[in-house]
Parts: structure tokens; sequence; C-alpha cells
């Protein structure tokens, strides 16, 4: 098909993945996906085959941390865009695995970078950022935004401030389009169990089934700025369509602590999270990151995005899909 855009995704199988691979695909993309090889395939293709878009997708082998396979990855798909959404991105587990996290959060995108200068300079880049890079760090008014200074306190936020921070001198070193996406935390029913909105929602409608009776938890005092995963992914998109590559914050600018969060849940149930929400310390971080709160006027005001979700109507959503499932 002439004249169609090639856009490659790493990390396709994952939820950002996933619903950027609709959206691209909705926009007439050509969609190839990186898939890194398992002894059993078929896991990491599940949430492509339940929205019913594996088939048309173009799904290659490769993996971040190899720059033979990314090279190989990018002569083949000749992409007009890269969406780096691979990574290990469960934050507690880089303190378990720190050398794993940075091996793919930052050498890996030093790998991509390196095979997209060798292999095809002119493509655009979309670096998948975090708010986490910003630590504890923030301005005095209480947000993050572009210009506040990154201190990050894990080795997940360590490799990931690298990354962002290589993306730049790689953008003004080569002149390629590289543009960084800092997000803060997204959700939505295809976010894994391991993280704590959906470990509660999934909790929550176990609880309220009898199938368990308590949910052990970390920090509840911790607050994050949460919106939907369907709203960060057009962010993406809106960055890399943008006339220059640029550093973009992407978050609904409210914090809730985990608490609140346990609180809607459970109340949407007619539950009490008091009755069954426990604190278990082997949760906590090493150190912790008390709370985030973004600031995206910039993506707002240059791109136009708005996000169309609430943090109420992401939380429904998600009861929604656990119960039916």
């Amino acid at each position: 098909m002439s004249g169609t855009k090639r856009a490659l995704i790493t990390g396709i199988s994952g939820q950002d993945g996933s619903y950027l691979a609709e959206l691209l695909l909705s926009k007439g993309y050509e969609v190839w996906g990186l898939l890194r090889r398992h002894s059993v395939p078929e896991n990491q293709t599940n949430r492509l085959e339940e929205v019913g878009i594996k088939k048309d997708l173009n799904l290659i082998y490769g993996d971040i941390t190899d720059l033979p396979s990314l090279l190989y990855v990018l002569k083949e798909s000749k992409p007009d865009e890269i969406y780096n959404l691979a990574a290990q991105s469960h934050v507690r587990i880089s303190f378990d695995q720190p050398a794993f996290t940075t091996h793919a959060d930052a050498e890996g995108v030093l790998n991509l970078l390196e095979a997209a200068r060798i292999m095809c300079p002119e493509v655009r880049i979309y670096q998948a950022g975090s708010s986490e890079m910003f630590g504890n760090e923030c301005d005095k008014d209480g947000y993050r935004r572009e210009t506040t200074l990154m201190r990050p306190v894990s080795p997940y936020g360590c490799a990931k401030l690298y990354a962002f921070n290589l993306c730049r001198t790689y953008r003004t070193s080569y002149n390629m389009f590289i543009s960084n996406g800092i997000l803060f935390n997204h959700e939505s029913p295809r976010r894994g169990l391991n993280f704590v909105s959906n470990k509660v929602v999934d909790g929550a409608v176990k609880i309220s089934r009898q199938e368990q009776d308590t949910l052990p938890l970390g920090n509840l005092e911790a607050t994050r700025d949460w919106g939907h995963a369907k709203d960060y992914v057009r962010a993406m998109w809106m960055i890399l369509q943008h006339d220059k590559p640029d550093d973009f914050v992407c978050a609904t600018g409210e914090s809730h602590s985990v608490r609140e969060l346990c609180e809607e849940v459970f109340a949407e149930l007619d539950l009490d999270y008091l009755d069954h929400v426990t604190v278990d310390h082997k949760y906590f971080r090493p150190t912790e990151l008390d709370d985030l709160k973004g600031d995206c006027t910039k993506l707002r005001e240059v791109l136009g995005w708005e996000p169309t979700y609430t943090f109420r109507s992401m939380l429904e959503e998600m009861i929604k899909y656990r119960l039916e499932k």
C-alpha cells in the first residue's frame, strides 16, 4: 500500500503497546511489533488476541538488549515511526533486579538509537520516559513539569533518566527526530495484576465474590497522578506528529493516594476497604517516592491533548472488566 505509514512498537504485548497498536491500525498504519522469544510464545500475545488485533499486526522476534537483532528488525520493518515501550517496568522489582532493569531500560535504548542511526536515521522515535525520573523533587507548587529537576530514587528511575538524556544527546548530536514522553502513572483493564491499581481492583472483586478475605498492600499514603493508558498512547502519537522533536509531560494534574484508590474501588463494590486491606512491609520500596503529580500544560497548549477519562471513570471501567472476566 503506497503511502501507508509504517510503525514499529517495541513492547507491543504490554498494556500501552496493545492500545497504541489499536490506535495506529485505526489510522491506517502498517504496524510492526517486536516480541522477545519465549518458550511459551502465546503467553505474550494474549492481550493482542483478546482485543482481536493480532491478525492485523506484523510480529517479529527480536530483543532490545541485542543490537544485531534490532538491526535486522529495522531492515525488515522499514519504519517511519518507532515507539519504544519495551522495558522492565515495575519499580519495586527494579530493586530486586537492578542489573536487568538497567540492561533493558538504559542499554536497550542505546542499542535502539544506534540501530536507528545506522539503518534509518530519518525515522521518528518516541521514547517512553517516566515520572519516576523526578524522584521526590518537585516545583514549589507541588507539580512536576519538563523543567523540574530530575533526581530518581529507584534503579528503574535511574535507568529511565539515562535513556531520557541519551535520547536528547542523539537528537542534538545526529539531528535525529527523537522525542521523550514523560508519562505519569496510567492504568486500564489491561494493566498487569502486579501493579497496584489492578491489584486493588482484582483483589476487591475477589473479596466481593468471597474468593479471598484480605488484600495485602504496601504504602497506602503514597500518592500518584493516575490517568488512562488509552489517553496516554494518543499523546505518544501526537508527540511524533509534531513538527519538531521535543519532550512532553503527560499527566492529569490530579493526585490520589493508594488509600483513596482502595476506598473508591471497594465502595464501588459495596465494601469497606478497612475491613480487608492490610499493610505488608515487604511491598515497601527501600526508598519511597511519596507523591507524584504532573503539569501537562505544554502538551495541552502545544499539541492540543486532553484526557477523556477521569480517575473515577477509569476505575469503573477496570472494575467492570474484572467483574465480567
